[in-house]
């Protein structure tokens, strides 16, 4: 394997000004909004106010993922064609401007190296294994309180203000990265290198299961299955083979090693025993995301043609939970816990059928469609709005449009 790139030119200010606006935006990702809008507010308008943004605006609709993903704005918003409520609205908005303006800082021909996109690697590594270490510093210092907590649905404490489940997905995917590196440029790096990328992936895998966040688990099997499965496919080595046979049997381990994995997993048991029986029980986790998640989609139902608005859908949740649950406390009354019963309901059936087939577009790029890394990662971030909106929250979001247009630069230009 061969990587084409150039060393970094210092005399470049925008070179410079750009990566210092994406390690102000990726630490802002995981210790404050405030930098994370400042950086972002930098690299928009470094990569938007020049005399080139035509060819910058024929980039975007020239490639399917660009465009595909500015849809994930403009959808909301015509909907507030419609939303009565256009203060909840306008801020539904706010929130995803990132979707829009990202894609065509994306599509810049700004001479993004894979050197480049291996520097933001290793910038995103550094934080992610910063926020771990806190984490797990404050799980140290409170162990017993904090692994009986996990037995009410609670989780210990996480960077990203204290977003435990957008944070776990980024460990997942800064896991694949560390894989990624190793994988591929093992010859390029010193020991030192090396052993911090080996380091790294070891302390990622047992805090997501010491964390026990679903969403963050599922992700890391699903990237784990699909990268080991590829390269015993092309390569039948019995490594990876073994490699398999113990990421399956890591839950097991997990299980039997560490408390609030296992205290996860009961409470797990009993959240589901509440969703079989369709029992509202205050603060259940579960239990109410499958009650959001059918309130959502009776939003779609009575809705069909145009959807509610996304100004709308959280006033519809909570009439639809005062009829069904009428004991339902407020703080229980969330939003339909799916991204795409967020877009049926904002939009109706259309707007769900172009959430999914959005979903899809990475899978069909012509030059990524067979690279296991890319494929992995999309099916991550796709599954996860199951169950989950990453897209209604500035984290969430700020993930969706930065990391996955961060690796589609970075894996185009790496050549195999």
């Amino acid at each position: 394997m061969k990587q084409t790139s150039e060393d970094f030119d210092p005399t470049n200010w925008r070179a410079i000004v750009g990566l210092l606006s994406i390690i102000t935006m990726l630490t802002g990702l995981f210790f404050s909004r405030a930098l994370l809008s400042s950086g972002l507010i930098v690299f928009v308008i470094l990569h938007i106010f020049h005399r080139n943004i035509s060819l910058q605006v024929r980039a975007v609709f020239s490639s399917p993922l660009l465009w595909s993903m500015t849809l994930l704005f403009l959808l909301p918003l015509i909907s507030g064609l419609w939303s009565h409520d256009l203060l909840r609205w306008s801020s539904i908005m706010r929130i995803k401007l990132p979707l829009l303006l990202l894609p065509f800082c994306f599509a810049a021909n700004d001479g993004f190296t894979f050197r480049d996109g291996q520097r933001v690697a290793f910038v995103f590594l550094l934080l992610t294994f910063a926020g771990v270490l806190q984490s797990l510093w404050y799980y140290l210092q409170h162990r017993n309180v904090v692994t009986e907590a996990y037995l009410q649905a609670h989780t210990i404490t996480t960077p990203m203000g204290d977003d435990h489940v957008r944070f776990s997905l980024t460990v997942a995917i800064a896991s694949l990265a560390c894989v990624f590196l190793l994988a591929n440029n093992r010859k390029d790096y010193s020991n030192r290198t090396v052993s911090f990328l080996a380091i790294c992936l070891g302390i990622f895998v047992i805090y997501l299961h010491i964390l026990g966040a679903r969403t963050g688990l599922i992700c890391f099997y699903l990237i784990a299955v699909v990268t080991l499965v590829s390269r015993l496919a092309r390569r039948r080595r019995l490594k990876y083979i073994l490699l398999l046979a113990a990421i399956l049997l890591l839950p097991a381990i997990a299980f039997m090693s560490l408390p609030t994995f296992k205290n996860r997993l009961l409470y797990l048991r009993y959240d589901l025993s509440l969703v079989q029986r369709d029992t509202y029980v205050q603060g259940s986790n579960d239990g109410n995301r499958i009650a959001s998640i059918k309130g959502g989609w009776r939003i779609v139902r009575t809705h069909p043609l145009l959807g509610v608005g996304f100004g709308d859908i959280e006033r519809q949740s909570k009439d639809y939970y005062h009829i069904k649950y009428p004991a339902m406390t407020e703080a229980d009354q969330i939003l339909p816990s799916s991204e795409w019963m967020m877009y049926g309901a904002g939009n109706g059936l259309p707007g769900l059928i172009c959430f999914s087939l959005i979903m899809l577009v990475p899978y069909f790029l012509k030059d990524l469609r067979k690279n296991a890394n890319w494929l992995a990662l999309n099916l991550a971030v796709a599954l996860s709005y199951l169950f989950d909106i990453g897209l209604e929250v500035q984290y969430g979001v700020f993930i969706h449009a930065f990391i996955l247009l961060w690796w589609y630069k970075w894996l185009r230009s790496f050549k195999y």
